[in-house]
């Protein structure tokens, strides 16, 4: 089993921040959650309630998953407070119940939350994909977006995966390999 990750695709994350080709990023995740769905494969949210840095409280505006992507009644949310969406959390659980091995990955802050799941889903053996072009951030202090984006694809595709694998797949590649 197979499960694609959207990470962070909050309304706050995208009201006061420009983040990079987002209209893309909605449009690739919708279309995989679409094509998942109807695999029988799981879509989980991902949310971060940012109650102690004082935002994202849950069942804000800003906690809310962005209006243009499309949640269906059995998508599963995850809630999380920190970067790592495995951290305290019951991530984890939810896939080894589900008896799922390998995720997809999608969402915002690619060089915080993506980058941290990233890593923590590395090292419990998961089979990841990183779905290169369905990702995004902003642009920081010395790097644009786009070359935050780029740096982290380089880095995931060339860590040494423990048990599991890690491969950063662009959008179509994916779809046409999994189709």
């Amino acid at each position: 089993m197979q499960a694609l990750l959207i990470i962070d695709m909050q309304a706050g994350s995208f009201s006061e921040t420009v983040r990079y080709d987002v209209k893309n990023v909605v449009n690739k995740i919708n279309r995989l959650s679409d094509l998942y769905r109807k695999t029988g494969n799981r879509v989980i949210y991902i949310q971060h309630d940012g109650t102690k840095e004082n935002c994202f409280f849950p069942n804000s505006p800003d906690w809310e998953i962005l209006p243009d992507l499309i949640v269906e009644p059995k998508d599963l949310f995850i809630s999380k407070t920190a970067n790592d969406a495995f951290y305290k959390t019951d991530l984890d659980n939810l896939l080894k119940d589900n008896h799922i091995n390998e995720i997809i990955i999608t969402g915002c802050a690619t060089d915080f939350c993506v980058e941290a799941t990233i890593q923590s889903a590395l090292v419990r053996d998961y089979s990841i994909t990183v779905i290169k072009d369905g990702h995004t951030t902003a642009d920081r202090p010395n790097l644009s977006s786009k070359a935050v984006i780029d740096h982290y694809n380089w880095v995931w595709g060339n860590m040494t995966p423990t048990n599991g694998s890690i491969n950063v797949m662009a959008f179509e590649d994916f779809v046409a390999e999994y189709v």
